[in-house]
């Protein structure tokens, strides 16, 4: 089964847009009204939804290991370094995430780009 993503609106829309093409299920913050909402919400929100979160942004790093800590649990978040990681290389294996991997494999788990 594939992974659905969840665009943080820290996320170039390039992004978004590659991975659509090559059909991928992406829902972005801005689409669901929530682009202001907190990093702890943005991520309780992701998991209602069952989607993994890919973001750039390094606060949701902690907001996911404060759920580790406490023991709740989160969909996953995908994370790469906003000026570490292409746009290329961030659609890339963003594909290879959201077409191979199966929610178990992501549920409570940071990714972080490149693969």
């Amino acid at each position: 089964m594939a992974v659905s993503l969840y665009m943080d609106h820290h996320v170039p829309k390039a992004i978004t847009t590659a991975l659509r093409l090559r059909g991928v299920d992406v829902l972005t913050s801005y689409e669901d009204d929530t682009d202001q909402l907190d990093d702890a919400r943005l991520l309780q929100r992701a998991h209602e939804l069952r989607r993994a979160l890919f973001t750039q942004d390094d606060d949701l790093l902690e907001e996911a290991a404060k759920c580790h800590r406490a023991g709740r649990p989160f969909f996953g978040v995908i994370y790469a370094h906003q000026l570490r990681v292409t746009i290329g290389v961030c659609v890339q294996n963003l594909e290879i995430i959201a077409k191979s991997a199966e929610e178990k494999d992501i549920q409570n788990q940071v990714i972080y780009l490149p693969l």
